[in-house]
């Protein structure tokens, strides 16, 4: 029976409330949703402005997944949450960006994006992932 280990790293935003920033078990590793928060200031960043919102929940959710010992390459599924369907285009651009420089292989992952209401009125993004562990 593999052990449930808890990820924490200070490159990405601390985790409020009662969660992990990830948690790996038997070779998986989920991300918790990460949001715009810049990790050295705790503070959301580019309010109304999707594209720099999506770069920086798509750095911590990256900065994660490094500390638990997978990469962006070892995504099999995000899931892509938007406040509104109007950025959908824009998160995407972004999106494909860093796919595209944190995918060499060119395999692509799975993905899922939904348009809900987020916790904090600034975030128009949350991201979440799920990963093998390398």
């Amino acid at each position: 029976m593999s052990k449930k280990t808890v990820v924490l790293t200070p490159d990405a935003p601390a985790p409020a409330h009662v969660f992990s920033q990830g948690v790996s078990k038997g070779g998986l590793l989920q991300v918790s949703g990460q949001g715009p928060m810049d990790p050295a200031s705790n503070q959301y960043i580019g309010a109304g402005d999707v594209r720099e919102q999506t770069r920086r929940t798509l750095e911590n959710v990256k900065a994660i997944l490094e500390a638990g010992g997978s990469s962006v390459e070892d995504v099999l599924m995000f899931r892509v949450y938007l406040t509104t369907r109007d950025d959908f285009a824009a998160m995407n651009e972004v999106y494909a960006e860093f796919i595209q420089t944190n995918v060499p292989s060119g395999a692509l992952p799975s993905r899922t994006t939904v348009f809900v209401d987020l916790p904090h009125e600034v975030m128009l993004v949350e991201i979440d992932a799920l990963a093998v562990l390398s």
